[in-house]
């Protein structure tokens, strides 16, 4: 008994202690920056003043700006399931050669830099570019085909992820019914699918509501977004008190959004207990999947390929529409009238470095996350603890990055009472790019350990070997293709993360995104181009990444 007892407190010691650490990383670099933004803004004088919410939401503006975030969420996500439902067939449930190649082509989308797309699709659309005379640049349609592409393998994966594991002989019964093609997917399938469909809808809503660079970018300035508005109202008007505000009304929306895809996750994890152990795929048959393989090469060519091509050709190209590489050969300069304080592969080589250390902090932070998220504790405290540490680090996928990189700099200058101003320190960007890469981490890595039969955890403590044996014997093995494809996954997103870092790099330690969005924000041609090029650097950098990170991926590793 006594021994039974000791184990039991060990165990507690050892989970505990494992979930204090990410705990305290998120309380101090997102609970307490976002909280206390929020509070200077119903605060005055130290005093609670609630006058403020009066002022803002019976402000025509405000709800203008509200609707469009919603219709930008709403649309956005519609076609992107409509898009990726094919898509995840075909990439998922078929079996074609260069399948692996195609896979990895679709992801690289989701992780590349909002910026790097802003600045793509504005180069197809602008009047001197191919789809100029749409007269669509700057206009909502512009935003959310950018955002359909950045989120598109986010229904892919996350559907095509469960459609390759479901049993496939529910369909063959059906059919054998007299039911057609159509039908049977209409019947059988897609309800079998909906917990994962239903999962990629909510987090496709929350990527499209709160999209900071890409509005910037092709928005254009008639138009804005609550995630803008913040921006704006905190960087150029300093109203904390409206900034504020509207980071509420946005928390509410992202709130939302995560309960709706917590319960979506819960039920496609009960429905994966189902399926079945053999294969599902089949090779791809021309004649019957038509329809499904013309949309997915359509959406490949024309909605992903075209935009980075192009991105490709338009940097090769000066004014006149003349081949030419000094695009590139000015990425060694300041630019035209000196517009950035450090030039293009100073900048390329500030995002590395700071990406390296916020993917090693995120890899740890989110490594011991999904670790204490994976195990299934039989008392309901512990079933509910373990539920509401999972939706505690999904909270910064949606809070804006404005909010955050503003609250690091008004808490961050004498943390916790220390002699020490982290605003000089360099520390924040890498920190920031961490918070916002850990959740995905926790979402590659999770999967994976909870696929984990629970009976060789059991066997192993029945034989006495502690918890970080049992760790390292069981979980290390399985996890680390997991953790190779998240640490891709952090790196790439942390190179391209503009919205934090917009606030707190400093003009030496400028980051790409910042320094192309510079370059497009001044005038000249000279400008324009090094931003176009800048661009295509990231994006192959980018590409490369997570290029070398799906060949890590196993077909149980990410939800992304």
């Amino acid at each position: 008994m006594g021994q039974a007892r000791t184990r039991a407190v060990r165990r507690l010691v050892v989970w505990g202690g494992a979930a204090a650490i990410p705990l305290i990383f998120l309380g101090v670099f997102f609970g307490w920056p976002v909280t206390a933004l929020i509070a200077r803004g119903f605060l005055t004088d130290g005093a609670l003043d609630l006058s403020g919410f009066a002022d803002v939401l019976t402000t025509p503006r405000t709800w203008r700006l509200l609707g469009i975030t919603l219709a930008q969420g709403v649309v956005g996500t519609l076609v992107a399931v409509a898009l990726g439902i094919p898509g995840a067939y075909i990439l998922y449930r078929c079996t074609f050669p260069g399948r692996t190649i195609a896979r990895a082509l679709v992801t690289i989308p989701f992780v590349l830099p909002t910026v790097v797309v802003g600045v793509a699709f504005r180069a197809l659309l602008a009047p001197n570019g191919p789809l100029g005379f749409l007269n669509i640049d700057g206009t909502f349609t512009a935003v959310v085909a950018a955002l359909v592409f950045f989120n598109y393998s986010v229904v892919v994966r996350t559907v095509g992820g469960m459609w390759e594991k479901i049993d496939p002989r529910t369909a063959e019964a059906a059919r054998s019914l007299g039911a057609s093609r159509t039908r049977a997917l209409w019947t059988v399938t897609l309800p079998q699918l909906m917990p994962a469909i239903t999962s990629a809808a909510a987090v496709v809503f929350l990527f499209c509501a709160t999209a900071f660079g890409t509005v910037m970018v092709l928005g254009g300035q008639g138009y804005g977004t609550i995630e803008t508005e913040i921006w704006m109202q905190t960087v150029q008007f300093l109203d904390l008190r409206t900034a504020a505000i509207l980071s509420i009304l946005q928390l509410t929306v992202v709130a939302l959004a995560l309960w709706v895809s917590a319960r979506a996750r819960t039920s496609r994890e009960r429905a994966l207990t189902l399926v079945s152990d053999t294969t599902a795929q089949r090779p791809l048959n021309l004649r019957q999947d038509a329809a499904a393989l013309t949309i997915t090469a359509l959406t490949g060519i024309g909605l992903l390929a075209w935009p980075l091509l192009n991105l490709l050709t338009a940097a090769f190209r000066d004014r006149n529409g003349n081949w030419t590489l000094n695009n590139f050969t000015a990425l060694g300069t300041t630019g035209e009238r000196n517009a950035l304080s450090v030039t293009v592969w100073e900048a390329l080589y500030n995002s590395l470095v700071i990406a390296f250390y916020a993917t090693l902090t995120a890899l740890i932070i989110g490594g011991l996350v999904a670790y204490v998220v994976s195990r299934r504790p039989t008392s309901p405290t512990g079933k509910n603890a373990i539920t509401w540490l999972d939706a505690l680090f999904m909270l910064p996928l949606g809070v804006s990055a404005v909010t955050v990189g503003f609250g690091f700099l008004i808490t961050l200058d004498r943390p916790l009472g220390f002699n020490l101003d982290l605003r000089s320190s360099g520390l924040l960007v890498p920190l920031a790019q961490a918070v916002v890469a850990t959740p995905l981490v926790v979402r590659t890595v999770l999967p994976v350990l909870r696929a984990i039969d629970p009976r060789q955890h059991h066997a192993a403590a029945t034989l006495g070997a502690p918890p970080w044996r049992v760790a390292l014997t069981i979980d290390w093995p399985h996890a680390t293709r997991a953790l190779g494809l998240a640490a891709g996954m952090a790196f790439a997103v942390s190179l391209g993360e503009f919205g934090a870092t917009s606030f707190l790099a400093r003009p030496d330690t400028a980051t790409l995104p910042i320094v192309i969005f510079r370059l497009i924000s001044k005038p000249g041609a000279e400008n324009y181009g090094m931003a176009l090029a800048a661009s295509v650097i990231l994006a192959l950098v980018t590409a490369a990444i997570m290029m070398l990170a799906e060949r890590l991926r196993t077909t149980t590793a990410g939800e992304f």
